[in-house]
């Protein structure tokens, strides 16, 4: 009997899965998704030797430089806030720290140009900081004293570094949280004080998951539109719509932007580089937690008010500020609030229902392969996430432009009908775009749930006569219900939140919540914006939800 097991398992296992069908579906979504980065490759080898000539001469070095500086900037804040509010509620008890714990995630659902604008308004030489001051003080104009430059990059560094620190806090506080109390405490028995114990073995040993968050602040930053340009802070991002809008120069536009794509392999693969180099493993199955050092007196109230210092700017302010503006004007647009609601609504459903689909299956695909390969094209497919949306746009605009000439054509010559333009300019643009940006978001969710559940599964449907869509329907989509509904989510509200795709993309004279936002912002009517700068800020409490609660099950777990 044991025989006759071993030989119909080996008989399945035979059976060459890369000639699946499901295989060759999610091979073809992969190489769709690559079509924005081979479009910007492609673009990027036009000859613009005078249009170069002008940028290298005038304001080229200005966009790198302001670009390296906002990314160190960042990149130094949000390690020093996410870190140091992370090892703070790990390591010590203090007031309201059950409170903390899940409220410093709070800042990364506001988007970075919504509390750029909510800044600016306050702390302008109009805003409600400076009048007091004056009115305080009896200052009568800004030659009576200092105030920093708000729209400046300072500021820009500020805003982004307040809406992106959680990276950094979410990784290093579970690295945190998963280290083994001994180590800690052999450190303090041979001398070494809190301080050095931290920085000799809590902090190396969570280094990797330190570095992951601040590639992920980083690239969230290189992809920034909105705050930099509302700040006057030329960036390679703000100069990719520069050039192409100003210029009239898409290909030189598309050479910018391979810089950019450039720079986000580069960041990923010093992410990947820095997790191999530091590795550390367990040495024991299970480990006590580290032990939370109660805190009394003076440094009690000092922790507590440095966890509390990014979330009342980072978060209370915006909501406070939008919430008292959406009151007073919320009779005022309401009707065109309604009409970009809804258009954000819809697209934000219709991407995370295709955005899912499409990573599903190509998480399903990876996973009957069993291959590297395979596996490898995936990856590279979700690079999308890793592009700027100005690049993605980039990508886009210039095949649909080529796909909609190609019909026009063809229907001329075989009906004498032209159909004009059918994708470009169009809300089915949008919704493809938005797809290629986040399916990396569906795949990582669905793959990582999808490899939770046992070959041995899939082996016994196959041995009972199913085949590999009535096993996925039957058996792994229930088993994976809650990370496609957290993927759905997850998409849903980061297409709530785009700007840059949504700005170039969108159909003439149509409007989202984030772009209304934008147009009247900018125009500085804040108020007239709030009540949809809220409606985008609240949506996106629904991804801190989840993550919240991912970190209270991994706590009881522990």
């Amino acid at each position: 009997m044991s025989i006759t097991a071993k030989q119909t398992t080996n008989r399945f296992s035979l059976v060459p899965r890369g000639l699946d069908i499901w295989v060759w579906l999610a091979l073809a979504i992969a190489l769709f998704a690559f079509i924005p980065v081979f479009t910007v490759f492609k673009l990027s080898w036009s000859n613009n030797a005078e249009i170069w000539q002008h940028l290298l001469s005038t304001v080229f070095w200005v966009y790198v430089k302001n670009t390296l500086v906002l990314c160190i900037g960042v990149a130094l804040f949000t390690t020093l806030i996410g870190t140091g509010a992370a090892w703070l509620v790990t390591r010590f008890n203090f007031p309201l720290k059950s409170l903390l714990v899940w409220a410093l995630l709070l800042p990364l659902a506001v988007p970075s140009y919504i509390l750029a604008f909510v800044i600016t308004d306050q702390l302008e030489y109009a805003g409600f900081v400076q009048k007091s001051l004056r009115a305080i003080f009896g200052w009568q104009t800004a030659r009576d004293y200092w105030f920093p430059e708000i729209r400046s990059i300072q500021g820009a560094i500020a805003v982004l570094s307040l809406v992106l620190y959680p990276y950094v806090y979410l990784l290093a506080r579970a690295a945190f949280v998963e280290q083994a109390a001994q180590l800690f405490e052999m450190s303090r028995c041979l001398g070494k004080s809190q301080t050095q114990s931290f920085f000799k073995v809590a902090l190396p040993l969570a280094r990797p998951a330190i570095v992951v968050g601040v590639t992920l602040a980083l690239m969230e930053t290189i992809n920034e539109y909105g705050t930099v340009e509302f700040f006057a802070v030329p960036t390679l991002t703000a100069g990719i719509f520069d050039v192409w809008l100003n210029m009239s120069s898409l290909s030189a536009a598309a050479q910018i932007a391979l810089m950019l794509v450039s720079f986000s392999i580069l960041l990923l693969g010093l992410e990947r580089y820095s997790r191999h180099a530091g590795k550390f493993y367990k040495l024991t199955g299970q480990s006590p937690a580290m032990f939370a050092e109660p805190l009394t007196g003076a440094k009690a109230y000092a922790a507590c008010l440095l966890c509390l210092l990014p979330i009342c700017l980072g978060f209370l302010l915006p909501v406070g500020v939008l919430s008292h503006y959406a009151i007073r004007s919320l009779d005022a647009g309401l009707e065109q609030y309604l009409a970009s609601a809804w258009n954000s609504f819809s697209l934000a459903v219709m991407a995370a229902l295709l955005t899912s689909c499409l990573g599903l299956l190509l998480a399903y695909g990876v996973r009957l392969s069993k291959s590297s390969q395979m596996r490898s094209i995936a990856e590279a497919a979700t690079l999308g996430y890793a592009l700027p949306g100005a690049v993605l746009a980039v990508g886009i605009l210039y095949p649909l432009g080529l796909f909609d000439n190609w019909v026009d054509r063809l229907m001329q010559a075989w009906f004498d009908y032209p159909t004009g333009l059918l994708l470009t300019g169009t809300g089915g643009a949008l919704v493809l775009a938005y797809s290629l940006r986040f399916i990396a978001l569906s795949y990582r969710t669905l793959d990582a749930s999808l490899s939770k559940i046992t070959p041995e599964m899939d082996d016994a449907s196959r041995i009972l006569g199913s085949r590999s869509g009535k096993t996925l329907w039957r058996i792994h989509l229930p088993l994976i219900r809650p990370s496609l509904l957290t993927a759905i989510l997850l998409v849903f509200v980061d297409t709530m939140k785009e700007l840059p795709i949504t700005l170039i993309l969108r159909p003439f004279n149509f409007n989202t919540l984030s772009t209304q936002v934008w147009d009247l912002a900018s125009l500085e009517q804040l108020e007239q914006s709030s009540l949809a700068a809220l409606t985008i800020l609240l949506a996106g409490i629904i991804p801190v939800i989840i993550m919240s609660r991912n970190i209270s099950s991994s706590q009881s777990r522990t």
